[in-house]
């Protein structure tokens, strides 16, 4: 699921989120399930070697029933390694165990994940609960900001990660100040100002470009300060262009400490709230849009509308809430191949075959949302997860199902 530096798709972050809510829920009777991480640098022989370790080690557990479990699990894991001549770029994790599944019922789950970051250690652990807390972090958002405090005195650079400011350098100004001093023209001594001011700036945007150059993560650039300096800082374009890019917005702040950068922080709030909420918003407004128009407009929304809508080559954007909860089964009969296709939050009965009379097979089931990419991909549309912790994203799940789509075109009219 990514390789080492790379930026993790949407799609890859929402599977990698689903997999550890359904892990996350399951229990075992004892301490029979278990969780292996193995780092990429760990030699795959090495891991099978420890694993039958444990095998024998395991035939001193006295409970019978989870004695059984245990080298069962041990088994299973060893079966997948054996697919593998080496762990993936960022390492690999399995989940294996007996679940309870009602009653006195279990049944066996099997779950082989790779991470969105390194592993960093080799772990086997056996318990009731499969152990998540590693990769629970991995899901925490990892925007950075750039942040820039400055006036003609100081400035102080720093960088917001979540919610932690970090300070990268304080730098003090050499500029004099303005008052006249004696024996020198005034031209000339505020010549001498402006080289000196000139210079500072300089030296405090190569300090931020080599901060904030090296951040992969970097999706912005805050700039902060009393009076005008902070506007003339950006409008003179002292940054690296690639960096002047990413200046959101200027901002009043009195101090230019550290303090200046928390002060910064807060006062930008607002904005960072409006940019992350920004782009769902404006999807779904254009939704909207065309929703309320007369002729029906580009738009088209329900499950069933949607793919058909897809299916023709007609969609541009897919909008899909990260909220929905929901399989795509594939019900087929084995005897004469009828097919049918439904979707439904748990495993639907099979039915007898309506073509043959034969007892009908249900597979195993796809995620909704990854079904939805898997169709919109191969006819060339977009698509665009939605949080339904917003506004917005509340509004698709509940009013339209979830899912709804933009048009290129009106069904019909090409």
């Amino acid at each position: 699921m990514g390789q080492i530096g790379e930026k993790l798709s949407e799609r890859q972050k929402y599977d990698f989120k689903r997999a550890l809510e359904e892990v996350s829920n399951l229990k075992g009777r004892g301490t029979e399930l278990i969780s292996v991480y193995i780092p990429p640098g760990k030699q795959i022989f090495d891991v099978a070697a420890y694993l039958r370790g444990e095998y024998s080690q395991s035939s001193n557990i006295k409970s019978q029933s989870t004695r059984k479990a245990v080298q069962g699990a041990i088994q299973s894991i060893l079966a997948r390694l054996k697919y593998f001549k080496e762990p993936p770029a960022n390492g690999l994790i399995v989940f294996v165990g007996e679940v309870a599944a009602g009653g006195d019922q279990t049944r066996m789950v099997q779950y082989t994940l790779e991470p969105p970051e390194p592993i960093n250690t080799f772990l086997y652990r056996c318990d009731s609960e499969f152990y998540l807390e590693p990769l629970r972090d991995m899901l925490l958002e990892k925007k950075a900001y750039g942040l820039i405090v400055v006036d003609r005195s100081e400035a102080t650079i720093g960088v917001l990660s979540g919610k932690r400011i970090t300070v990268v350098r304080n730098i003090q100004s050499q500029v004099p100040s303005k008052h006249r001093m004696g024996g020198q023209s005034a031209q000339r001594f505020e010549r001498l100002i402006e080289i000196a001011a000139n210079e500072f700036f300089k030296k405090v945007a190569d300090t931020a470009n080599e901060a904030f150059l090296k951040l992969p993560e970097l999706v912005g650039i805050l700039v902060g300060g009393p009076g005008a300096t902070k506007n003339f800082f950006v409008d003179q374009e002292y940054l690296h262009h690639e960096l002047q890019k990413k200046v959101i917005d200027t901002f009043d702040a009195g101090y230019t400490d550290e303090y200046g950068l928390k002060e910064l922080v807060e006062r930008a709030k607002e904005k960072l709230t409006d940019l992350d909420l920004m782009r769902e918003k404006r999807l779904i407004n254009r939704l909207l849009d065309e929703i309320r128009k007369s002729d029906g407009g580009l738009a088209t929304y329900g499950e069933d509308h949607v793919r058909d809508a897809i299916n023709n080559g007609a969609v541009d954007t897919v909008l899909l809430s990260d909220g929905l909860r929901k399989k795509r089964y594939l019900t087929e009969c084995p005897s004469c191949g009828w097919k049918q296709s439904a979707t439904a939050e748990a495993v639907p009965d099979a039915p007898r075959c309506p073509t043959c009379g034969s007892q009908t097979v249900v597979g195993e089931g796809v995620d909704l949302v990854d079904d939805f990419y898997d169709v919109a991909e191969k006819m060339g549309s977009k698509v665009e997860l939605i949080s339904a912790d917003s506004e917005e994203g509340e509004m698709l799940l509940k009013a339209f199902g979830g899912i709804a789509a933009l048009l290129r075109y009106k069904l019909g009219a090409q």
